[in-house]
This record gives C-alpha cells, structure tokens and sequence, in this order.
C-alpha cells in the first residue's frame, strides 16, 4: 500500500492501536492474572520459598529479581537493536521478532509448574524480555509519525486503547477464572479449574498479542532504508550512538534534567505497577481464597478503567498547566499514594488505593513518553534517542526492583519496600523542579 504522510489520522491511529495488541500482556500477565496464579502454585505446594544455588529465596523476592535481570537484559540488548536497526533501516522488523517472542512466550507459560522452575522462569523472563523491547521501538515511532503539536494526544490515545483492550480480554478471563464450567474447563476440584482456567488465559494472551499486532504493522512504515547489511562493526553502533547522545545531551540542559527527573521516578511507578498484585495478594486481609481471586481482579479492572480516564485528563492538564507542571504534581500525588500503601490491609481499603493507582497510572506513562517526544533535537535518528530513553528507564527499574526485592526478602514484608518507593517520588519532584521554564513544557 502507499505510504502513509507524517500527521495522517490512519497512521496515528495504527500505532496507537499497538497499545489495544501488547497490554494484554502488562495486564494480564504482568499484573492481574500471573500473580494470582503464581501466589495459587506456591499455596498448594504448602510453602513459599525457591531454592536456587543453594540458596532459599521468597517467592515473591525471586520474582521481583527475575524480572529485574529481564530488564538488565533489555537494557544491555536495546544499543545493539537500535544501532543494526537505524544502519539497516527497519525498525518494524525488530518490533515485529521481539513482538513474536514474547508472545510465545506467553503461550509458553501454559506450562509453568514449580517442578522445572529454571524453565518456567525462563518462559517468564522471554515474555518480559519480548514485551519491553518492542516497546524500544514502538516508542520511537512516535516524533516519526506524529508532529509535535499531536504527539501528546496520540500518546495518551495509545495508553488509552491499550487500558480497553487489554480490560476486555481481562473481563473474559475473570469469567473464566470465575466460572470455569461456563467454559467447559472441569477439573477434579474448584482450585484446580481456577488454575486450568488462568493457563488458558496466558494461551489468549499471546493469541491476541500476535493477532492484533499486525493491524499495526500493515501501516507502519518500514524505515528509513539505507540499502545496508549487517556486520560485525555495525552491531556496536547502538553504543556509539548512545555516547553520542550522551554528548549532545551535555549541551541541552532542559532534556538532560528531565531525562534525570525521569530515571528516579519511573522507576518507582513501574515497580509499584509490576509488584502490586502480589502486595494484593499476601498483603491484605481476604476473607477466603475465592475473595482473593476476585478481589485482585476487580482491582486490577478498576485500575484499567480509571487509567482511561486518567491518561485524557492528564492531557488536557498538560495542555493547560504545561508538562513539567503535571509531571510534577503526579509525582507528589503518587508518594503520598504509597505512604499511604503501607497502612492499607482490608479489601475495601486496597480498592480505594487502586482507583487511584489507575488515575495516575496512565497518566505519567503517557505524559513521560510525549514530553521525551517533544524535548529531541531536529533529527531522523529517533530510534538511538529513545533507546537512550528506554536503557534510563530499564536500568532504573532495574534498581527499583532489585532495592524492592532485596527489603522484602530481609525484612519478610513487602509493606516496607512499598512505603520506601516514596522516596523516589519525592526526589523525583525536586528534580523536576529543577528543569529550567520551556515554551513547550510549561505555559507559566
């Protein structure tokens, strides 16, 4: 088909619609289903502990740490993709493998048991692995299809077709989960249905990943060819074009503030979002284990659909109050969120806590990417700047999980490592109070 103009409606729409195929994953596996079904194997089993090298480790903290080393992966293999993927010209190519692999490997996690755990952590962290680097180069579509006056529009529109999507697909698998005779799952006992049911749901979920994917790829340009192979000295280009913008950013002092308010507070929103289902589950007070079960699950939905409305709010705050302006008060709404985290235990407080996890949730996701979109200097070469944007964003997860992991397995409790989040908020405010005054960031 002929290519689509920079701006068009049918383009910006089908990138958007990348969200509505791959948050399936951040939503059911990531955050709702996955962590039931982990805490679920391990509560059969009758304990709560992994023995790895000897060494005896709570499921929760091993958890936390797998998905630690997938985004210490993803950090390290983002310079090479982005560098083989601007020298050759097709950035859909490598969205498109790393799409394919991750959602295999969610097909994969059908199979998960506690019997072959090196597997079964494997399978996880190839999902997390899949999912995160196409995001490498979705996000790096974004100034390439969308001029500056829209990017913040397309991008909320982006999180928020993903929230209805994914919430759609969530609804069915609660249904599953809730009434797996409705379904024709039967098994010798209710528990063991429920688990038959959550399987089937991680079948779906990558079922839905691949199919809808391609929706966007039939619309997506290809790239900027340059008619060139791969070699041996293109595949350390990636880190050549990282330093490089690493230089340039010494000379742009709006951009490298901001990408350093970035690094401390993604890290604690995207610790919180990928770990609260399992504070959910061993935190709270549920009455029965089918509470639980449902309970998480409605959390999880109410976060979806408020996220929605939290994500178009933000965007007109923006608009109105500027971005740095928004940023700032999310963050500062965000620490006292966690604070007050820490004191929650009974079900109906943990649902008040996750509606309002969802109106911010969104919103700081969306309004992160958009404002990085709109502060890049006048270049073609968006894929090495939002590598650059992803690797501060992996690493800081990678901390933000790894410090997370480490005060729940010391002090046996996830209360202390979620209050401990705030801090990061907090410094994340002042960082961002820092960034100087920008015809494009702030409307005071």
């Amino acid at each position: 088909m002929k290519a689509l103009q920079k701006g068009d409606k049918k383009l910006l729409n089908a990138w958007a619609f990348y969200d509505w195929a791959n948050s399936v994953y951040s939503l059911v596996i990531a955050s709702a289903i996955f962590p039931i079904f982990y805490e679920l194997i391990f509560k059969n089993r009758g304990n709560n502990v992994v023995y790895i090298f000897g060494y005896e480790i709570k499921d929760t903290a091993m958890i936390t740490f797998v998905t630690a080393l997938a985004f210490l992966i993803v950090a390290f293999i983002s310079p090479f993709l982005s560098g083989i993927a601007d020298y050759v010209g097709n950035k859909k190519a490598f969205m498109r493998f790393f799409c394919y692999l991750g959602g295999l490997s969610c097909i994969s996690l059908y199979w998960f048991n506690l019997d072959n755990l090196f597997l079964s952590y494997t399978a996880y962290l190839l999902g997390l692995i899949g999912f995160w680097a196409s995001l490498v180069f979705y996000n790096s579509y974004l100034p390439d299809i969308a001029y500056p006056e829209q990017q913040d529009r397309v991008s909320a529109r982006g999180f928020s077709m993903g929230y209805i999507g994914s919430t759609i697909l969530l609804i069915i698998n609660l249904a599953m989960v809730m009434f797996p005779d409705k379904f024709y799952i039967t098994a010798e006992n209710p528990d063991r249905a429920r688990e038959i049911a959550m399987r089937t749901s991680f079948l779906m979920v990558g079922i839905w990943w691949i199919g809808f994917s391609h929706i966007t790829y039939y619309y997506l340009p290809k790239g900027a060819s340059t008619g060139h192979k791969v070699t041996k000295a293109v595949l350390f280009d990636g880190f050549k074009e990282l330093k490089l913008v690493w230089k340039q950013l010494q000379q742009n002092i709006i951009l490298k503030r901001y990408l350093s308010s970035y690094f401390v507070f993604i890290m604690a929103v995207q610790t919180v979002m990928l770990v609260a289902t399992y504070f959910g589950a061993t935190e709270i007070n549920w009455t029965t284990p089918s509470q639980k079960t449902t309970g998480l699950i409605i959390s999880i939905l109410v976060i979806q659909l408020v996220a929605v409305l939290g994500a178009f709010l933000t965007s007109r705050a923006s608009g109105k109050f500027g971005n740095i302006n928004t940023l700032i008060f999310l963050n500062a709404f965000w620490a006292v969120l966690c604070v007050f985290a820490y004191f929650v235990t009974e079900p109906n407080e943990f649902y008040i806590v996750a509606g309002f996890v969802g109106l911010v949730m969104g919103g700081i996701q969306s309004l992160a990417r958009s404002t990085y979109s709109k502060l890049l200097p006048e270049t073609e070469d968006t894929a090495s700047y939002f590598s650059f944007y992803d690797v501060t964003e992996k690493i800081g997860i990678v901390i933000g999980m790894s410090i997370y992991g480490i005060i729940d397995q010391v002090t046996g409790s996830m209360r202390n490592s979620i209050v401990f989040l705030a801090t990061f908020f907090i410094i994340g405010v002042i960082l961002l109070l820092r960034i100087p005054k920008n015809n494009l960031l702030s409307n005071n």
